[in-house]
């Protein structure tokens, strides 16, 4: 499968991907963690965009999709899908899953999704990911993440 509208990221892509994860964690996230301080303190656009300034081999596991602007983000490290995020206003134009199926032709096959995020599993299991049944706490809060894998074919 060719994915014409995805590329690495860039410099010049910081501040959209910054954007992008910043506000769909909040609204994402804040219903499950409700948790104010962490939504609107630290999660700050300027200082995420400073930090991938700053660290070149980060910025590099990051690709986007870019089809005149970018929508969506995927970062991968390795075999793993570490983040997958896309702007809300492009939800459900299949955004989401042709960064997943770019990652999974491009090695990455397992991941961690937080146990209350049922609508993200249910589109990881919709693009061929299946429970493991390990689970873990994530780290400074009360809840769990369990480990997702891509189905052999």
């Amino acid at each position: 499968m060719i994915f014409p509208n995805i590329r690495q990221a860039n410099q010049n892509d910081i501040s959209r991907i910054a954007e992008i994860l910043i506000f769909t964690k909040r609204m994402n996230y804040r219903p499950i963690f409700q948790n104010d301080k962490v939504s609107f303190g630290e999660l700050q656009v300027v200082p995420l965009a400073n930090l991938l300034l700053k660290d070149e081999k980060l910025l590099q596991e990051y690709w986007v999709y870019d089809d005149e602007f970018i929508k969506g983000i995927i970062h991968i490290r390795g075999m793993e899908i570490v983040e997958l995020y896309v702007d809300c206003f492009f939800e459900g134009q299949g955004v989401g899953g042709m960064l997943l199926e770019y990652a999974k032709q491009n090695g990455a096959n397992w991941l961690w999704v937080l146990e209350k995020n049922g609508r993200a599993q249910n589109f990881y299991q919709k693009h061929g990911f299946i429970k493991t049944g390990e689970r873990k706490p994530e780290e400074g809060t009360p809840e769990y993440v369990m480990k997702m894998t891509c189905r052999k074919k």
